[in-house]
This record gives C-alpha cells, structure tokens and sequence, in this order.
C-alpha cells in the first residue's frame, strides 16, 4: 500500500487523471528579510524546505480531472515546514478558490499540515480566518469541498480546510485532531487522534484506502458537481413544479392518482419519482389499523437498504452529525445515482432514530439545498429514541433542527413512508404536501399501544385504538395526510 505520507505532487498524480494537471499562476507577494516578523534564519528554513521538496511554497493548487471530473485541487506540501499556512500560503488558497468560483468547479483539499507557521506569527494564524471567509464563498456560490485528510492533519488545517469542507475523506492511520502530537496533554490517548477514530466520532465521512481514493474521490465529485449542479437553486429564480406521481401510485379508491393538483414549490429543481416497492413486496391494503401495525412492523418488509440498493445504481454515505454523533443503525445518509441524475438519501431503518441520526439527516438536507439536488426520504422508525441518553444528547433539538432543515429546502423533497410512521420523530424527515405511502406502512400520532396507555385503556382495547387512530395508508390518503400509495 502507497505511503500515507505523500508529496503534493504523489498526492495529486495518485488521485488525477493521466496529464490533466495544470498548476495555477500564483499571486505576487513582496517580500522582507526573514519574513513580516523578521524571525531570525527564516529565510534559510524557506531556502533549504525550498532545495529539499521542489516547491516554493507549502501548498501546490491546480485544475485537473478526477476519474473524469474537472476540480481545483489544493495538495499540502508536508515536507515544506510541515505544510503550514503563512501568508504566501493564504495567497495560494484565495487565488484557488477564486478560480474555483468563476469557472464553477468543486475545490479538493488534499490537505497534510501542522498548523499555522510560528515565524509568521499572528499574521500566519489570520491566514484560517481568510481560508475560512473563501471556503464560505465557495460554499454559497453552491460548490462542492471534499477534503482528503492525510498524515498528518492538525491545527488550524483541519479545523478550516479539513473539518469546514462538505465531505471529508481520510487514509488510513493518518493522524487527525486539532491538537498536534507536540502539543497535546502527556497522557492524551494517541489512538484519539486518528482517521479512524475521527470517523466513529462523527467527524469525517470515511477512511479510503490509497489505492482506492481516486474512484471513490471522482464518484464523490461527479455525484455532487455533475449536471445537477446547473440546476442550483437562485432566490427569484422562478417556479418548478412538482413531478408527476409515482408510476404505481393509487389513490385510495384505487384509480391512478394523477388529478391530485400539482403544488408549486418556488427556487427548486425537478424532483425524483419515490422508488417502487421491491418486486414480491406489494400487499394488498389492509383491513383494520390494526393490520397496518402488524403489516409494518413483519420482518419480512423490506428495509431501507433494499429500497436504497433497487433504487440506486451507485451511492455514497455521509456520516455523523460533526457533533461527535453517529447513528447509522437507525439513519442511513448519502447521495445516489438514479436514472442518470443525482438523489440525496435519508433513510430510517426501522430502529428508534437517534439524536446524531436526526442531525446527520438535517446535515445532509441542508447541503443538497445549497447543491441543488433533490431529496428522497424514507420514513420508517417505531419513534425518536427517547431513553435517558438520547434526551442528554438533545433529542428535541435534534429533531427541530432536522424540521427546520425540510421546511427550510428550496430542493424538492419527497417522503415514502415503507414501514412504521411513529409520530414526531417520523414526521420530522417527511415532506409536508409531498409524501407517500406503501401498503405495508402505517402512519400515527403515535403508537396504539401507547395511545392506550395515555387515553387509560385496557390493552384489549389497543387494537380497536389502532382503528380509531385512522393510520392505515388508505386512511391517510383520505385525510389528505399523504398524496397516494405506492403500488405495485
């Protein structure tokens, strides 16, 4: 397996295409004798990081192609005074995110860095608030930052280029943490410090094996700056309608549901079709609200991940909420491929959904809105988690945080419902005027069994509550709760 620790150009020529590299013009910068705070022996350190690595400055930045799509790339030069940012550096990040920005291309920081450079002093740690203000540019001209984190990430680096960016990728074993190994208490755990551990903390997507990144990095980049990106939603940018329902989609009568009136929903772009249920799934409607409950809650259904896997021909994940939070057994997040076009993914998995799921859901809306990508969700969980640990962790904020995220969306949102609806925690992952159902889903204010517990009910009598609570598919439709059943 390739070294973690590369070089700015090894770095670049692992992850882009044959000969599609082409180095940008850099900015002129006047100079004074061992730089603004004339540190002693400066010049020679630059001097001798000069003969030593072949670069004049610690990051290299470009155009090229990745696995077929065109970026700007910024590779960290680690054996140029450990990567650092100093001035010359900020001059580098701001010239390539301008380029960025005026020819529409997503921004790859390849990013290996100790932090900020001492003998710049204060003027060097400024550099993280110039690197952040162009990231937030580029972040509002609706373009894609994918970091790739390598050995190492620390300091101001990562918690700029590296934390800030919309998908962060990792190597293996590369340590990654604000504090450098310099500087952290003497009895830190160093396994904290890692790739890995970053991932199961909810602070970087995925760890990608070297000889891997460049087709996952250019699936990445394809996926979020492909032809969707033309649609990005403009305030005042007009109208787009609804699409039409589903094939399948019934209303409850049984006819095809296509006089249903068509809402308009402004600044967004066309929507995806639901995904049809899997071949064999299909159920006839049930019979009583009771039949519902057992009809969803059968573990024969089918789970998001079928659903996600018939629906997509390729997808990637997003993880954690960067809170410190994971949930991905009960919230699956990511984008797809469907019918040649890009699809965001939030997906329950039929478990008690977490805070960090309900956070990594909201995270993963509001980043499709500013891409212009459409939304699927598929609502499927007995509740929000709602146990001692789930209310320290801030379930309620966590769950109107993700509302808040899909009443916010300028995207079309579409929800299918493919198993158990229980209340709030549920409802806060569906589109309001945009959801359906399956035959085998219900849909409630809550659980009968806990409706009867509140309402002082035997238990004989949960099921007749069920009947009462009107939240078999059929019912929903009726009460204009849902646009319609997804057939077979």
């Amino acid at each position: 397996m390739p070294d973690p620790r590369l070089s700015a150009r090894e770095i670049l020529a692992l992850v882009t295409d044959a000969s599609t590299f082409t180095e940008l013009p850099y900015p002129a910068r006047d100079s004074r004798p061992d730089g603004p705070l004339a540190w002693q022996g400066y010049d020679a350190s630059r001097a001798r990081a000069v003969e030593r690595t072949g670069e004049t400055e610690s990051v290299v930045c470009g155009t090229a192609r990745v696995a077929g799509t065109q970026a700007v790339l910024i590779a960290f030069e680690f054996g140029f005074l450990g990567g650092s940012l100093g001035e010359r550096t900020g001059d580098r990040l701001e010239a390539a995110h301008d380029y960025a920005r005026a020819h529409r291309l997503p921004v790859v920081p390849l990013v290996a860095t100790g932090g900020s450079r001492m003998q710049e002093g204060m003027l060097a740690l400024t550099q993280l608030q110039r690197v952040a203000r162009q990231s937030a540019l580029t972040r509002e001209a609706g373009l894609p930052q994918i970091a790739v984190l390598r050995d190492p990430t620390t300091g101001g680096g990562w918690a700029t280029l590296g934390a800030g960016a919309d998908v962060i990728l990792a190597l293996p074993g590369a340590q990654v943490g604000f504090a450098g190994s310099r500087v952290r208490p003497p009895d830190a755990d160093p396994s904290a410090y890692t790739a890995e551990a970053q991932v199961a903390a909810g602070a970087v997507d995925a760890v990608v094996r070297a000889e891997e990144l460049r087709e996952t990095l250019g699936l990445w980049l394809r996926l979020l700056s492909g032809p969707t990106d033309r649609n990005a939603p403009q305030r005042g940018a007009g109208l787009y309608r609804y699409a039409a329902p589903p094939r399948g989609a019934t209303s409850h009568h049984g006819a095809a549901d296509a006089t249903r009136p068509r809402e308009a929903l402004p600044d967004a772009a066309p929507q995806p079709e639901p995904p049809l249920p899997l071949a064999g799934a299909a159920q006839p409607l049930p019979a009583t609200g009771w039949d519902a409950v057992q009809q969803a809650r059968s573990p024969q259904r089918p789970r998001a991940e079928a659903y996600l896997s018939a629906y997509f021909t390729h997808r990637v994940a997003i993880r954690g909420d960067r809170c410190g939070g994971v949930d991905t057994e009960g919230m699956l997040c990511g984008f797809g491929e469907h019918a040649g076009r890009t699809v965001a993914y939030a997906a329950q998995t039929g478990t008690a959904t977490r805070p960090a799921g309900y956070r990594t859901a909201a995270r993963l809306v509001r980043l499709a809105d500013r891409l212009g990508i459409p939304v699927l969700t598929l609502v499927d969980t007995p509740g929000a988690a709602n146990d001692a640990e789930a209310e320290r962790q801030g379930a309620g904020a966590a769950i109107a945080e993700l509302f808040g995220a899909v009443a916010a969306a300028r995207v079309p949102v579409t929800t299918l419902v493919i198993g158990e609806g229980g209340s709030g925690g549920a409802l806060a992952l569906a589109a309001a005027g945009n959801t359906w159902a399956t035959p085998d889903s219900y849909f409630s204010v809550i659980a009968p069994e806990l409706a009867a517990a509140i309402l002082k009910r035997p238990p004989e009598e949960v099921e007749a509550t069920a009947d009462q609570l009107r939240i078999r598919p059929q019912d929903l439709v009726e009460l204009g709760v849902i646009r319609g059943i997804v057939g077979p």
